[in-house]
């Protein structure tokens, strides 16, 4: 398989609950992700295992139709998705890890880049540019959620 994964972290100075809640809702990400256009999530009831999110993304001046699905959520630690669409770069796995640190909370977030076609030729290239950027994109999560 050509492609890698990333971790960013950062310490977010709200007690873990409330940032699980906060990156419970996909809805949240254009709060962070620049990448991200628009988002909707497509299943009905609360967020949880199986919850289906459709986003808009853009990426090197191209817009791609995201679709991820919740794999794991387990409030207030654990959340986990695989993206079901079929793009040249995909992520077969991502999420968050949230621990409980004086007061506020540990977050790690991480993804796991795949190509296909077209896509092994550029995932690399992708997940440098990820890796470089992982820890900015954790401290952009974290002023999100901050500033909420």
């Amino acid at each position: 398989m050509a492609g890698g994964r990333f971790d960013g972290t950062a310490r977010v100075d709200r007690p873990v609950e409330e940032v699980f809640a906060f990156l419970a809702d996909g809805t949240n990400d254009p709060k962070f992700s620049p990448r991200v256009q628009e988002i909707a999530k497509t299943t009905d009831g609360p967020t949880g295992v199986g919850t289906v999110y459709r986003s808009t993304v853009k990426d090197a001046g191209m817009k791609t139709q995201r679709e991820f699905e919740i794999t794991a959520f387990e409030p207030p630690t654990k959340i986990r998705w695989t993206e079901r669409s079929k793009n040249i770069v995909v992520v077969p796995e991502g999420g968050y890890d949230l621990a409980p640190v004086d007061g506020g909370t540990q977050l790690t977030v991480f993804n796991v880049f795949e190509g296909r076609g077209f896509g092994k030729l550029i995932v690399g290239a992708a997940l440098r540019a990820a890796r470089k950027d992982a820890d900015a994109f954790a401290g952009r999560i974290k002023t999100a959620i901050e500033s909420s």
